[in-house]
């Protein structure tokens, strides 16, 4: 997994590639908690990835996120996804969405556009 954090654009921009496991996760969340980038719009980009979680790694996943919304506010969050794990993603969503704009894309300019849409957190 590669990703940027723009402090100028205040803007996360995640790709995997390859496995992605939750641990693989929990180090960007961690990279991003640490360079206090929770307020940024966050695009993840995991068309090329093959996830290795199941849906308990979801909720895990999903429930570390949901803390970090007493933590600091949270900006927009994008997924893009292969067709075949849109339905994994929206679950994830219905679960760390909590006080925070997300949605899930099929292309990344879809999900760019919206994502410069949205107000800043």
């Amino acid at each position: 997994m590669t990703f940027t954090i723009d402090h100028e654009r205040r803007f996360v921009h995640a790709r995997a590639e390859g496995l992605v496991a939750l641990k693989d996760m929990e180090a960007l969340l961690d990279a991003i908690v640490v360079e206090n980038a929770l307020p940024y719009r966050k695009l993840f980009d995991g068309r090329r990835a093959v996830g290795r979680y199941d849906g308990a790694d979801i909720a895990v996943l999903a429930a570390r996120i949901n803390v970090h919304a007493h933590i600091d506010r949270r900006g927009a969050l994008a997924l893009v996804t292969r067709p075949q794990y849109a339905q994994l993603a929206e679950r994830f969503l219905e679960f760390g969405r909590t006080g925070r704009p997300a949605r899930s894309f099929l292309e990344e300019d879809e999900a760019l556009r919206w994502l410069e849409a949205q107000p800043e957190a």
